[in-house]
């Protein structure tokens, strides 16, 4: 497999600038060859360059599972520009590890699986289907900051 840089290219696919912090931490840590990516929500770049949550609102509620589903892939790009931020080149990512998500889900939506698959696609799609293929947990949350769709969390191995 090329590079991770090269394979974006290749898909078309553009990592944005790394979303701001909204509170005292760093946007990941590496530690003993894994990369850390500190949480982040599906933010687009209003204007001002502000970052904004394209589509608030609760999954299952207001929104489908199409626009979670649209949200987590966001979602992961914003991972994907952290980790630049942290590594330098995607090229030092060899997988992903582990991925975690919170849905903003309204009362008895219960297929956060399938908004998650948002993020879990994607992965797959750029990595391959072998090295992309990464252990998940995805949650149900009955509140998320700025009334985001949907919250995560993923660990990288790195290439030595």
């Amino acid at each position: 497999m090329t590079g991770i840089e090269q394979r974006l290219q290749v898909l078309r696919i553009v990592v944005p600038e790394a979303p701001a912090a909204i509170g005292n931490f760093v946007p990941g840590i590496v530690h003993s060859d894994v990369l850390y990516v500190s949480g982040t929500y599906g933010t687009v770049k209003d204007a001002d360059g502000a970052d904004v949550i394209e589509k608030p609102g609760k999954v299952g509620g207001a929104l489908s599972i199409e626009d979670g589903y649209r949200s987590a892939r966001l979602m992961l790009l914003n991972h994907l520009a952290l980790a630049r931020q942290v590594v330098g080149s995607l090229d030092r990512l060899l997988r992903p590890i582990r991925l975690v998500g919170y849905v903003n889900a309204a009362p008895d939506f219960k297929n956060a699986p399938a908004v998650l698959n948002g993020a879990s696609d994607l992965l797959i799609e750029i990595f391959g289907d072998d090295l992309g293929r990464h252990a998940r947990m995805a949650l149900y949350q009955h509140e998320l900051a700025r009334d985001a769709p949907i919250a995560g969390e993923i660990m990288f191995a790195l290439r030595g």
